[in-house]
């Protein structure tokens, strides 16, 4: 393959790939039907000339049989005068006139077909017009339609990197945070609360404890298992709490608990 071949080629790929991208739908559609209405008006004007040539072939054939019927009639009249040369040259005249309209009505026979033919893709050619003028319209919806579906696609994907989509997103995260920050507020005062009746909650254990221990070292009970002194305290006995020393710190711990 030759060097110019290739550039032809190249350049020609090129030509095509600009024609194509170039092409609006609609606007060629307008342009195709208009080219077709053209066409059409063309081959009227064909169709019409073929037609006013047969007229005229037609008249020619019939003058040509009208002057050899004149002919013929005038070489009688000469027989019936004693004129045989006229008459011989009125039949030449007459054969040749017969020639001619023979020759003209075999050309018009072959014009008639062809009009006949003419005709035909005329009213071919004017119903692919009229099916192609419909077919323009639904095409031209169909391409509106995708067209304006393109574009929408075109907008939807250009949303996730404009920045007013950015800014929508960080506000929307912004907002979400707020209102997490909110809850976790909302949460940690319900806690303190919970622990605030805990507290008293735990209060009340102790008061009870300390009112079951009032009861205990003033109805002189024996303490129970959990208040047994431990392993390396003294007990005290009965003997021991006949002590003065004893049974005056016993009074003032008696004191203390009733002030409480």
């Amino acid at each position: 393959m030759g060097l110019f071949d290739r550039v032809s080629r190249v350049v020609r790929s090129n030509l095509n790939a600009a024609v194509s991208s170039a092409e609006d739908p609609e606007k060629i559609l307008d342009q195709a039907i208009v080219d077709m209405q053209e066409d059409l008006i063309q081959m009227r004007q064909a169709v019409a000339k073929a037609i006013a040539s047969q007229k005229r072939v037609e008249q020619q054939a019939n003058k040509a049989q009208s002057a050899a019927t004149e002919w013929q009639r005038r070489a009688q009249l000469a027989l019936q005068n004693g004129k045989e040369d006229m008459a011989r040259e009125a039949l030449v005249r007459k054969k040749t006139q017969a020639e001619t309209a023979a020759a003209l009505k075999n050309q018009l026979d072959q014009q008639a077909a062809s009009v006949d033919t003419l005709k035909r893709q005329l009213i071919a050619l004017e119903s692919k017009i009229s099916e192609a003028k419909t077919k323009k319209d639904m095409l031209k919806a169909r391409a509106s339609a995708a067209k304006a579906n393109e574009q929408l696609q075109k907008s939807v994907g250009s949303l996730g990197t404009s920045s007013a989509m950015s800014a929508f997103e960080r506000m929307e995260e912004k907002v979400l945070m707020m209102e997490a920050s909110g809850q976790a507020a909302a949460e940690l005062a319900g806690a303190d609360l919970e622990s605030q009746f805990a507290s008293l909650e735990s209060g009340s254990d102790v008061d009870d404890e300390l009112a079951a221990l009032k009861a205990q070292v003033l109805g002189g009970t024996a303490p129970t298992q959990e208040s047994l002194p431990a392993a390396d305290e003294p007990t005290v006995t009965p003997q021991d709490s006949a002590d003065p020393v004893v049974d005056a710190e016993l009074e003032a711990l008696k004191s203390e608990l009733d002030s409480l």
